[in-house]
């Protein structure tokens, strides 16, 4: 029975950590954000951990996939079931003090291919825990195969190679709703009889020198009575479209519905113009002039501000306005810093990493 449930554990838990590991290798930048958000002082308080972010992030990906495999092929038994246990129990705690606080809506455990609840994610850490307890206390029945060592190293070359190559360029599967081909407007969209947001109301009076509370879904109540207050609870989340904060904003003018009419555009990204590469904006600014000189409409895109903008466009001769969106979205659009995109009628239909950008294909 010892041996059945250890195989069943051993197979569910290694199959988990290699998908999950995968997922999060397709995009080490986008799970460094994640752990930024953990870190903030609104969350863990851990700040000084921030300009490390990337580093842990890639770190823990590559050795989150290695160990799935390790459990799978029998390779350093203890060192594995050790790993695996001290990764849950610290990541059970977060998603639990993620859940119950509710300070983080999403765990990332899986990137933006599969999204969960803090308590889904704190569930299925759970679920995980128990798994890996079996494994733990019955660690000498995981047999080890004979290519145990070979398969482990080729995990970790496949690995730190495959996190090499997106980082330097981009997510080889992009999950998310900025994809190649992907029409923003269409995703701003909230179908017909999509379900609404649903919102208790609770209103609080003085009634006869007493405090009363009447609950509705947003009619003010009839009550003969002083108002004092009311407080609003969301009670079921509506129909959240996949791009849903998108805009592009000058001088307090939203652009958005306007230049997403547009054709062929060039966009000239940068969520932090200050901490963007050097190289990679001169490469986007000769890629700008070129576009220019083919008939191309090229705008930049960034949450930086006019005041942080100005020097480098004229450093780097980007003669183009700069539209505001919210630093969130502009990191969701693409991970690298600057980039490149294409716009035709609001469909992306090119994206690039800045070592990329001298591969941008004109039109004629």
């Amino acid at each position: 029975m010892s041996r059945v449930l250890v195989f069943i554990a051993r197979i569910f838990v290694g199959v988990l950590f290699i998908i999950s590991g995968l997922i999060k290798l397709n995009d080490p930048v986008g799970f460094s954000f994640k752990l930024e958000e953990y870190f903030s002082p609104s969350v863990l308080n851990l700040d000084f951990l921030t300009p490390y972010a990337l580093a842990i992030a890639i770190f823990l990906v590559i050795f989150e996939t290695v160990l799935g495999v390790m459990l799978l092929v029998g390779f350093k038994r203890k060192f594995t079931v050790w790993s695996l246990l001290l990764m849950i129990v610290f990541f059970t705690f977060l998603t639990f003090y993620s859940a119950y606080f509710n300070k983080v809506t999403d765990c990332g455990c899986f990137g933006d291919a599969i999204k969960l609840t803090p308590w889904e994610s704190f569930s299925k850490d759970v679920v995980l825990l128990l798994l890996i307890l079996i494994l733990f206390f019955k660690k000498e029945y995981i047999n080890k195969f004979s290519f145990a060592g070979f398969a482990t190293f080729l995990a970790l070359i496949f690995s730190a190679g495959y996190v090499y190559y997106v980082y330097n360029h981009l997510p080889v599967v992009d999950f998310r709703p900025y994809k190649i081909g992907a029409n923003i407007l269409e995703g701003m969209e909230v179908p017909e009889g999509a379900p609404e947001a649903v919102y208790q109301y609770d209103w609080k009076f003085k009634v006869d020198g007493e405090e009363k509370i009447i609950s509705t879904e947003g009619d003010y109540p009839t009550v003969d009575g002083e108002f004092v207050d009311v407080q609003t609870t969301l009670v079921q989340k509506g129909y959240e479209p996949p791009i849903h904060d998108f805009t592009m904003e000058l001088d307090g003018t939203d652009y958005t519905a306007e230049i997403l009419s547009w054709d062929r555009v060039m966009v000239v990204v940068s969520r932090n113009i200050e901490e963007a590469n050097t190289n990679g904006l001169e490469a986007v600014a000769e890629v700008e002039r070129e576009a220019k000189s083919k008939g191309y409409k090229v705008i930049g895109l960034s949450a930086s501000n006019v005041e942080q903008l100005a020097p480098f466009k004229s450093k780097y001769n980007l003669d183009i306005d700069f539209y505001f969106c919210d630093l969130t979205t502009v990191k969701t659009i693409v991970r690298s810093n600057p980039a490149l995109l294409e716009l035709e009628k609001g469909t992306i239909t090119q994206k690039l990493h800045f070592k990329d950008a001298h591969d941008f294909k004109f039109k004629n």
